[in-house]
């Protein structure tokens, strides 16, 4: 049953600007309506070592902060209050939120929002109220929850009302979410924790192993993107990287191809291939038929990696494609979600309606 709204609530309401939230363990974006994604910041908080009160001077949150990651004084300490999807530090998320919200009203800390916010599929009711929680803290007078491949297949426009079967790999920061999607749910699901920053620190763990070089996370990320690739690449590429020497504890630097990197990448990559994989098996005859032709779509920062559709379908035999803009396609989705509610009501679980 709805939440009856005290009047200066419902005013306040009707001064704000209903928004879609993706929540990412890497970044957070934001969805409003009409007017698309506003917003697309790093999930990066920068406190105080030792609390949780968060740097106010020059808004170290998002991009300012994650410029600090690796790179802070002793007093400073760059956090990601996600990981693998969920909440790992509740108060820090809400400041950060907090903090999102007000950017998009220019300020005006007194709006309440709703907000419509993407999850993981496999987080616990426990981990999915202190998502509504958090935001309902932050400011929004009214939360819903949408699991990340509903919201995605929403976003790229997939028939997911339809009693036809799609097939949607979001590949995020923290999580890779695997979904077959029908009549407006999904069918059979997965969440691996195994995604981008487990591809990040498979480069991180290459470089100390074989060049004897320590890099930080963002230049394992940089490195990724550059020459980075899940299948053979036509014209293979390489780059010289600088980081600390683990001998000599010296600044160092060392030129890498992509061939070492794409060798590093091939376990995530054969990890997330083979749950894409699994969840094939455990969906019915009649909706893997409808997968023959329309194969695989893969959203997602992890779908910008070089190569990633073609080393799907060489592992499943059926097509697999990125969609355009694949890095939105949760928030677009969450924005699209937001117009329809009356449609998409029945994806919501019984908290969300509460």
């Amino acid at each position: 049953m709805a939440t009856v709204l005290k009047p200066l609530e419902w005013v306040l309401g009707n001064f704000s600007v209903d928004m879609g939230i993706d929540l990412g363990t890497a970044n957070t974006l934001v969805c409003v309506r009409g007017r698309g994604i506003i917003l697309n910041e790093p999930s990066v908080v920068a406190v105080k070592k030792g609390t949780n009160e968060v740097l106010l001077d020059g808004m170290a949150v998002g991009n300012a902060a994650k410029a600090m990651l690796g790179k802070t004084p002793g007093g400073i300490e760059a956090v990601r209050p996600l990981r693998h999807g969920v909440i790992a530090d509740f108060e820090v998320t809400e400041k950060m939120l907090r903090y999102f919200i007000s950017k998009v009203h220019e300020g005006r800390s007194w709006v309440k929002p709703q907000v419509v916010i993407s999850v993981p599929t496999g987080i616990t009711d426990v981990e999915r109220r202190a998502v509504v929680h958090s935001a309902e803290r932050a400011g929004a007078r009214r939360v819903y929850l949408i699991d990340e491949p509903m919201a995605a297949g929403i976003g790229v426009d997939l028939p997911v009302t339809e009693a036809r079967g799609s097939l949607i790999v979001d590949i995020g920061g923290g999580t890779t979410e695997i979904a077959v999607l029908a009549l407006a749910g999904s069918v059979v699901a997965t969440s691996l924790r195994i995604a981008g920053d487990e591809m990040d620190g498979a480069i991180v763990s290459h470089l100390r192993r074989y060049h004897n070089l320590m890099i930080g996370e963002q230049s394992a990320e940089r490195i990724k993107l550059t020459i980075g690739s899940a299948f053979p690449m036509e014209q293979e590429l390489s780059m010289e990287v600088k980081g600390r020497d683990t001998v000599t504890g010296l600044p160092g630097r060392a030129t890498i191809t992509s061939i070492e990197i794409r060798e590093a990448l091939q376990q995530p990559v054969r990890r997330i291939c083979e749950s894409i994989r699994q969840v094939l098996e455990e969906t019915p005859p009649e909706i893997s038929a409808d997968l023959v032709d329309s194969g695989c779509t893969i959203v997602g920062g992890g779908a910008l990696l070089s190569g990633m559709a073609d080393a799907v379908a060489d592992f499943l035999g059926i097509p697999a494609q990125i969609t355009a803009d694949p890095l939105t396609a949760v928030a677009r989705g969450t924005g699209v979600f937001l117009e329809k509610l009356d449609i998409f009501s029945h994806v919501l679980s019984a908290d969300d309606e509460a």
